[in-house]
């Protein structure tokens, strides 16, 4: 007979893992330019190893395309726990086929494909079901399990807290288990089209989705990175009635409104909840949190994270529950890692508030529906967000750009030495010390 403390271990996320964290170098001692973390604010291109197959159903992808995301900045400000010095980075990222392991057989030399920002078993209850962020056996951080109870996936580039995947800011990247992880790409879909189907598109639609807009909706919007930009897209296509966007970065404004959308300057707008009140009576229908919990905006919340008493904010939270209307929805997708204080539990109780923590987006789910439904007959174009187009050379100085948000970055497509020319539509490249200060 099963303990109590039996069932609730089983239940733990103890599951052993079934690919290993790091991987084998080639040995003919060839090496790769990547982005490493050596600690808050110190990112590097630096020279190692390339990988070579580690497991039989590895499968190593000749970069030719990554990117920065908004979540990276959490790691560039040394927010995320287990980072270790030299840690590769990146999530996102598209290439070719370079070498299949002896288990690989659905994809070839060469072939284009993209990768999900998880790395899942294919095999487990969750993965069964397309879950793939939830997958139970690809991630062995102890830290992760005692805080949450259990394990999400292990993602690339994102620290021992997610498994310690080495990353796709890279030249070249081993994935585990690449017949699960990795989507072949048609070749009349260009690397920019298609590179954010590792992480931004999943993402937002995901959101939208989830926390289940509906046709005529009012949908409050806080944060314009480029999840936010994509999420607001989505609302629409789903038949939301009016979408409201909040930030306060002006270029960020500026492509929401490009984009049809009613915009809030926060910078401007003291008291958000009682300014969507006054536009909507009653109250929103939908809030959605794409913005991020390291950037407090009181005294009070710059005391606690400085003093460590809390580790995420809950200032846009708590604007979202007092701006919903009464049984309103209100999701997370923006990335929130850890604990936090003044949470405003009364008013999520009194007026019924449905709370929705979206999850890291199970990328599988969704990402051929996706290609095939939107990306590649172009009723969503994710090139309108792609604001600059780097070298990988310029990474660590992109790093410090984007956490500026230096000459209105959004999206940022990274180039190597194996990238083809820019397609229609999409920016040059340039370095970043050509940007705008």
């Amino acid at each position: 007979m099963q303990t109590a403390a039996n069932l609730a271990q089983a239940h733990m996320g103890k599951l052993p893992t079934v690919v290993q964290e790091q991987y084998k170098p080639r040995e003919d001692g060839s090496r790769m330019k990547a982005l490493a973390w050596f600690g808050i604010q110190d990112v590097r291109v630096i020279d190692v190893p390339i990988p070579d197959i580690t497991e039989p159903d590895d499968v190593i992808v000749q970069v030719t395309g990554t990117t920065i995301c908004g979540s990276d900045l959490h790691l560039y400000h040394g927010e995320i726990l287990a980072l270790q010095k030299g840690d590769i980075l990146g999530h996102e990222f598209i290439g070719k086929v370079d070498r299949i392991g002896p288990n690989v057989k659905n994809l070839k030399l060469g072939q284009r494909v993209v990768a999900s920002f998880q790395i899942a078993c294919g095999m487990c209850r969750y993965c069964q079901q397309k879950l793939s962020s939830f997958c139970d056996r690809t991630c062995s951080s102890s830290l992760q399990n005692y805080l949450y109870g259990e394990r999400d996936a292990g993602f690339f580039g994102y620290s021992h807290f997610t498994g310690g995947f080495p990353g796709g800011q890279a030249e070249y990247v081993r994935v585990p288990l690449g017949e699960v992880n990795l989507l072949p790409i048609p070749d009349d879909v260009p690397d920019e089209r298609a590179l954010y189907l590792s992480d931004v598109l999943p993402t937002s639609y995901h959101c939208v989705v989830d926390t289940g807009i509906e046709e005529g909706d009012t949908v409050g919007i806080w944060g314009l990175g480029a999840v936010g930009q994509c999420v607001a897209r989505w609302a629409k296509l789903r038949g939301a009635g009016r979408i409201i966007c909040i930030d306060r970065v002006p270029a960020r404004l500026t492509m929401a409104k490009s984009g049809g959308f009613e915009v809030l300057d926060f910078s401007k707008e003291k008291n958000i909840p009682r300014k969507l009140h006054e536009l909507v009576p009653g109250g929103l229908d939908v809030a959605l949190d794409c913005s991020t919990f390291h950037a407090p905006k009181s005294w009070l919340h710059k005391g606690l994270k400085m003093l460590m008493l809390e580790t995420d904010v809950p200032e846009v939270v708590n604007e979202m529950i007092v701006s919903v209307r009464k049984m309103g929805r209100c999701g997370l997708i923006a990335v929130y890692a850890g604990f936090t204080n003044c949470f405003n539990i009364g008013a999520l109780m009194e007026k019924g508030v449905r709370f929705i923590g979206n999850g890291q987006a199970p990328v599988h789910k969704y990402w051929e529906e996706l290609l095939y439904n939107y990306i590649r007959p172009e009723k969503f174009d994710p090139r309108f967000m792609i604001t600059h187009r780097v070298p990988l050379e310029d990474m660590a100085k992109l790093y410090a750009a984007f956490d500026k948000r230096v000459d209105g970055v959004v999206k940022v497509f990274v180039e190597t030495q194996f990238s083809s020319p820019p397609s229609g539509g999409c920016p040059a490249t340039t370095g970043v010390g050509d940007w705008k200060g």
